[in-house]
C-alpha cells in the first residue's frame, strides 16, 4: 500500500506544487492572460495566498512520510488540499466554467488523504 501512496501522493504533490509555485511567482496579469479567470475575483495578496497554500499542502504530503517525523501530518495536509480543491469546484461552478478538472483532481487529492492514512498507520 505504501507504494501506492508514493505514486498518487507524489503526483498529487508535484502537481499543487507546480500549481502553487506559478500562483506565487507570476503577477496577476500574467495568471489572467494564462487562462485563470477566477483570478478576477480574487485580490493579489489572495492568489498568493492561495499559491502558498498549495505549495505547503504538497510539501506536508510527503514530507511527514518520508521523513517519519509526525506522520500524522501528512493526512491532515491531504484534507486540507481536498478542502482546498472543494472551494476550486464552488468557485469554477459559480462561474458557469466546467468543473470536471478540478473534480478529478478533488477525488485523487481524496484519495490521496485516504492512502496517506493508511500509510501511517
Amino acid at each position: 500500500m505504501i507504494i501506492v501512496f508514493w505514486v498518487v501522493a507524489g503526483l498529487m504533490a508535484l502537481m499543487y506544487l507546480a500549481a502553487g509555485t506559478m500562483k506565487v511567482v507570476r503577477p496577476k496579469p500574467a495568471l489572467q492572460a494564462a487562462g485563470m479567470g477566477w483570478t478576477e475575483e480574487v485580490s493579489e495578496p489572495g492568489i498568493k495566498l492561495i499559491g502558498l497554500a498549495e505549495i505547503l499542502g504538497a510539501l506536508g504530503l510527503l514530507l511527514p512520510v518520508a521523513t517519519g517525523i509526525f506522520e500524522i501530518l501528512s493526512p491532515i495536509a491531504g484534507a486540507c488540499l481536498t478542502v482546498l480543491m472543494a472551494g476550486a469546484v464552488v468557485v469554477h461552478h459559480r462561474r458557469g466554467e466546467p468543473v470536471a478538472f478540478q473534480v478529478a483532481l478533488t477525488v485523487l487529492t481524496l484519495a490521496a488523504t485516504g492512502l496517506a492514512v493508511l500509510a501511517t498507520v
